[in-house]
Parts: structure tokens; C-alpha cells; sequence
């Protein structure tokens, strides 16, 4: 049956609701990026300015910008890798197995929210005499990123058939053997799309960076806040700083988004 024309009407205004809810804070954030401070408190120029570049040439040039980039760029790359290493394998246990306990306190693990873990995280860390450094930044966001992976990989895991890993147990196969030979080629798309995941949560973390770096640590997220001071705002330099953060995510999202689709819904259609 074809939809009435009354519910095609509702469909297309509640879609272009959405998008324009979506998009306007961020065609907002890049406009104000080219704009000057004036230009952005005068509201006769909220379309009509002329466009400058030098807010963008202020963040590159002002408090290491392009080290944060890096910061950003390490941290979230080296937990990602590390909780792949860890999650992946936990997950398949955790499926094949019938972990169920185990699985419930990775869940418990992902709805905890994150800042009821922060004072004694930081007391323990300091303690340590590692706050400040690139290690704790690396292991706090792997606390968002592990529960996520094992989450998204169990359920990939519990879609895939077992009948090719229990032929490949009784050709002599191990359990481990046949996690790595099997199964593992097979959820490549898991894998690729809990990764993606994972880089994209830990680049956008702005709470535990913002309790645990120190000032060489900083990531990109909390080096916008150098923008903001006591008496006044740079409002050109923190829309142009949020833009240097918000785009290349977006574009590796744009990029991804096939991967990411496919690999959520693989595991729901095998077996």
C-alpha cells in the first residue's frame, strides 16, 4: 500500500525538522568560525560578512594546536588498538561460552556513568604519580571504549554460525585455533565497525581529559576551553577551534557510515 498523501506531508516536514535541528548548530559553528568577533555579535551579519581565515590561523599558531591534534590523535588511536585487543577476544568467550555473569558486568560497566569513577580515579592515579601523563588518559577512555566493544562484538559473535567452528574442532582445531582461523576473518566488519566506534567516542572524551592530562597531554576537546577566559570570550577562535575537532570526525563518519551500517547489522543476519 502507498502511503497517503497526508502521511508523505507529515514524513517530509518531520525529516526536515530533524536535519535542520541537526545541522544548524553546525553550520552556526563554522559560519561563526569565519567571521570576526565583531561580525558575530552583530546581528545584520549573520549571513551577509565577508569571510576570514585568521581565526583558524590564530588556533594553529596559539597553545600548540597542532601538538593537540597529535595528543588527540595518539590517545584515542592507542585505546582503541588496546581495547580491540582485550575486547575482542573477552567477547567471543563471553558468547561462545555462556558468560552471561560476566557479560552483565560489562554491561553494568558501560551504564556507569563515567563521572562517578573520576575523584577515585584521580586520587588512585595521583597517587601513582601518573596523572598528567599519556598512560591514564589511554586507560580511562579504554573504560568507555572496552564495554562498547564487547558489547557490539557479542552480539556480532552470537549471529555468526557455530557450526564452522565445531568442523573446524573436529579437524583438530583448537578453540583457539579456530577463533583465529574462523572467526576472526569472518567479523572483520565487527571488528572494523566497534573500532570506528571506539576512535570516535575516545577522540570526542572531553571529562576524563579534562580531570587527568596535564598541560603536554592536553587533547583537542580541552584545549578549546583556551579560548574561553575570565573577562571574555574569543568567540571567532573557540567556533573555529570546535571546527578543527568536529570536522575530521565528521568526515571519517561520512566516509564509514556504510561500514559502521553493515557491520551493526552482519551478525543479526548470519546463521
Amino acid at each position: 500500500m502507498r502511503p497517503s498523501r497526508s502521511f508523505r506531508i507529515f514524513r517530509a516536514v518531520a525529516l526536515a525538522v530533524v536535519v535542520i535541528g541537526l545541522l544548524a548548530p553546525l553550520l552556526w559553528m563554522i559560519t561563526a568560525s569565519l567571521k570576526t568577533n565583531v561580525d558575530i555579535y552583530d546581528t545584520g551579519k549573520a549571513f551577509a560578512f565577508s569571510p576570514t581565515l585568521d581565526n583558524y590561523a590564530n588556533v594553529l599558531k596559539r597553545a600548540n594546536y597542532v601538538q593537540f591534534i597529535g595528543n588527540s590523535l595518539w590517545v584515542a588511536f592507542a585505546a582503541t588498538v588496546l581495547s580491540l585487543i582485550l575486547g575482542v577476544p573477552a567477547a567471543y568467550s563471553m558468547s561462545r561460552f555462556n558468560m552471561r555473569r560476566s557479560a552483565l558486568v560489562v554491561l553494568m560497566a558501560r551504564v556507569i556513568p563515567g563521572v562517578s569513577l573520576l575523584v577515585p580515579w584521580y586520587y588512585v592515579f595521583s597517587n601513582l604519580r601518573m596523572v598528567g601523563g599519556f598512560s591514564v588518559l589511554i586507560l580511562s577512555h579504554m573504560f568507555v571504549s572496552l564495554p562498547l566493544i564487547v558489547y557490539i562484538m557479542m552480539g556480532y559473535f552470537d549471529g555468526l554460525p557455530t557450526e564452522l567452528e565445531e568442523a573446524a574442532l573436529v579437524d583438530g582445531l583448537t578453540h583457539i585455533g579456530a577463533f583465529r582461523r574462523i572467526t576472526m576473518p569472518l567479523s572483520v566488519p565487527g571488528i572494523a565497525t566497534a573500532g570506528i566506534l571506539s576512535f570516535i567516542f575516545s577522540w570526542n572524551n572531553f571529562m576524563f581529559a579534562l580531570v587527568l592530562s596535564g598541560a603536554d597531554t592536553k587533547t583537542l576537546p580541552v584545549a578549546i576551553f583556551d579560548f574561553v577566559g575570565y573577562a571574555s570570550i574569543d568567540w571567532g577562535g573557540l567556533m573555529a577551534a570546535a571546527t578543527v575537532v568536529t570536522l575530521p570526525i565528521m568526515v571519517i563518519a561520512l566516509f564509514v557510515q556504510k561500514y559502521v551500517v553493515s557491520g551493526l547489522t552482519a551478525g543479526a543476519t548470519k546463521g
